[in-house]
């Protein structure tokens, strides 16, 4: 108990006095109602126990009819009654209770004989006036004749940004199988703190399979059709270090505390990622116009052996698959009116009852869907024709910042039936206006096959204009419409604050992904894709705060793949290059950073 609440405590019954007394020597003044009454200093001290039943560390505590209780010095109330936690779980959490100045605990079945318990308060219990929260507390103690004495620490993070993780379940198996974690409860749990951090404490020293779910509807077992996160170990595990209350590991520490929170050992690093569903089917069909649909599938990487639309010839089909392969563009290079509702026949490989993947042809009738997924007509009207249905529309971009790195992007609406790339004209206008010609190359997108990079056949100079021309009538769409023209100019930055960083990358021993990323690590800002020692070029930054990330794409598709837990398969790696110890370095006006990094190095850390 605080010393201002002992003092008020030792006051009480003084108190009607005074107020007798107060009453005679103040009968003739004046209240002032100028100034609020106060009320005095704000309690900012967290409730604590000042007693348990059973005492900590009990053993030989009754299985049946359990009860504990935990006496505060003061009024308390449950906040979340979800973040008082058993290990191990059962069906149902634990029922709590305020009774007084205490908190009674129950269960709505017996617990299990010859078992050490722990009981976790995390962010569960605030005092009953100011709402200052309990700081946490494990309550041990054993239904058989022994307390068990192992402890396992370790961190969870994101597997994309590696920010650490609050409120995961971590979770411990004897089952070593790995369909145990969605199939029954764990033999030990915790859930992990502001920090990503967990100590899973007074276990027994037998071999366990260690697991990390983002368990959003608190069932203790992972739920892959419910889009749950997880995290695995690749192996075996065993603990080895005794607990000991001493150990910051085991101590509830302030989560402000910075320098003591990073300082506790974590014995092993846990990265949560959302798996791809396996199970494979075609999961929607929409038709968003005349010519053009979309099939949505369940799973990545999906295998069609052959595909037709009634009533029109095979070769008069474009498809397109998305980087992932669950998502397949159909277009309909066909001039004549085509029917509503296309029936389309797809013959792919669709998991089947056993969970194998199996040939099956699926009957689909596509047609036009509102936002809603209900049936909606097609442009009958002439009103509802704009300019833009009826040319081949497409989109050209350019980032000064970027154009000699991604070029001039060019992607139309509809794949092209008739192009002209050799119509393009591009020149350049120097200071004193002066046109010459500039060479460049057309790079078709490997992933979009309406998307092409116009890229500059030279160096692109400080304070020259760059125009790029497009004339009209040059490329014609599967709607048989021409392009109108157009041209975009782009300049190269020329203002001095601007910086460059160089990173001299050495060790790349395979394919990496290096992101440029901005300073919340939300967004990409540059890109590049390497398989060898190179220098990448990351010029014009304005002043300000950046990362880098590199992740190792071991199946070399340029794209950032999850993880799977039956085939035990861990995200792709992804490492954070510091400089000076720290993720985010700092670029200051006008500078020219020069940066090695050894790849095969960082991730050897």
């Amino acid at each position: 108990m605080t010393d201002w609440k002992r003092t008020l405590t030792r006051l009480v019954p003084a108190v009607p006095v005074a107020l007798v007394l107060g009453s005679m020597l103040f009968s003739h003044s004046c209240a002032n109602t100028s100034q609020a009454p106060t009320g005095g200093v704000k309690d900012t001290i967290p409730p604590r126990i000042v007693s348990l039943s059973p005492e900590q560390m009990s053993v030989g505590v009754p299985a049946q009819g359990t009860k504990l209780v935990f006496t505060f010095d003061e009024y308390v109330t449950i906040k979340t009654a979800s973040n008082i936690v058993l290990s191990p779980p059962q069906a149902r959490p634990p029922k709590s209770r305020i009774r007084g100045k205490s908190v009674e605990v129950t269960f709505d079945e017996d617990l299990l004989p010859d078992m050490t318990y722990t009981l976790d308060f995390i962010d569960a219990i605030a005092d009953n006036n100011e709402g200052n929260i309990f700081p946490g507390f494990t309550y041990v103690f054993s239904t058989g004749d022994h307390i068990d004495s192992l402890m396992i620490t370790g961190v969870v993070q994101d597997c994309n940004s590696l920010d650490p993780v609050k409120g995961v379940t971590v979770m411990l198996y004897k089952d070593h199988a790995d369909s145990a974690v969605m199939l029954r409860r764990p033999f030990a749990v915790t859930k992990t703190d502001d920090w990503g951090f967990f100590c899973i404490r007074n276990i027994k020293d037998t071999a366990y399979r260690l697991y990390a779910v983002k368990d959003d509807n608190n069932n203790y077992m992972y739920d892959p059709s419910d889009k749950e996160l997880i995290a695995f170990a690749d192996s075996v595990i065993r603990p080895v270090t005794v607990v000991n209350d001493t150990l910051p590991e085991v101590q509830k520490l302030d989560m402000k505390d910075t320098l003591a929170c990073l300082a506790r050992k974590n014995e092993f690093e846990l990265v949560l990622f959302r798996e791809r569903p396996s199970r494979q089917m075609i999961v929607k069909q929409v038709r968003v116009s005349d010519r053009a649909s979309y099939l949505t599938f369940n799973a990545p990487d999906a295998h069609i052996d052959s595909m037709w639309v009634r009533g029109i010839p095979a070769n008069k089909l474009i498809t397109q698959f998305n980087a992932e392969r669950d998502s397949l563009e159909v277009w309909v290079n066909e001039k004549s009116r085509l029917p509503d509702t296309l029936h389309m026949f797809v013959n792919y490989r669709k998991t089947d009852s056993l969970g194998r993947l199996s040939p099956y042809l699926e009957h689909l009738k596509v047609y036009y869907q509102s936002e809603s997924g209900s049936k909606a007509p097609s442009k009958s009207s002439s009103r509802d024709i704009k300019h833009t249905d009826t040319i081949c529309v497409f989109k050209l971009e350019v980032d000064p910042k970027t154009v000699e790195q991604y070029g001039y992007q060019m992607e139309f609406d509809y794949p092209i039936v008739n192009e002209a790339f050799d119509s393009l004209r591009l020149k350049s206008i120097n200071p004193r206006q002066q046109e010459e010609p500039v060479g460049f190359k057309v790079i078709p997108d490997s992933t979009n096959i309406r998307k092409f990079t116009v890229m500059p056949g030279s160096k692109l100079l400080p304070g020259y204009d760059y125009i790029l021309k497009v004339p009209h009538r040059q490329f014609r769409d599967i709607n048989g419409y021409y392009n109108d023209s157009t041209e975009v100019k782009v300049t190269l930055p020329v203002d001095e604050k601007l910086s460059t960083l160089n990173l001299v990358l050495t060790g790349v021993e395979q394919k990496y992904i290096v992101d440029l990323l901005n300073e919340k690590r939300d967004k990409v800002l540059r890109q590049y894709i390497i398989d060898s020692d190179r220098t990448l070029a990351f010029p014009y930054l304005d002043a300000g705060l950046y990362c880098i990330r590199i992740t190792e794409d071991l199946n070399r598709n340029s794209i950032v793949d999850s993880g799977s837990l039956l085939e035990h398969r861990q995200p792709e790696k992804v490492k954070f290059f510091k400089m000076d110890g720290e993720i985010l370095f700092k670029v200051m006006e006008s500078a020219e950073i020069d940066q090695a990094i050894n790849l095969a190095e960082l991730f050897m850390k």
